[in-house]
């Protein structure tokens, strides 16, 4: 399966997880979703996220100040 690069440098939070979750929802199930970005903020925020929607944070790296955030779409939705 490919994987998907959202790229949102320069953004600041909420941007970076919003835009994220809209992109994760168009995916398939178990799809990988890299996204770039640049508010120290999102590091807390993406543990959170993936944490709270049950996509699994499968990796994670800084570089220089940019932040490599790969989530897998959850396989189906969480129990309510």
């Amino acid at each position: 399966m490919s994987e998907t690069i959202l790229d949102v440098q320069g953004l600041t939070c909420p941007l970076p997880v919003l835009k994220a979750n809209k992109a994760l929802r168009a995916l398939p199930p178990g799809a990988r979703l890299t996204v770039l970005a640049t508010d120290p903020a999102s590091v807390a925020d993406f543990r959170a996220f993936a944490q709270e929607t049950g996509h699994a944070l499968v990796a994670f790296s800084e570089e220089k100040g940019a932040f490599r955030f790969t989530l897998r779409k959850r396989a189906e939705a969480p129990p309510a």
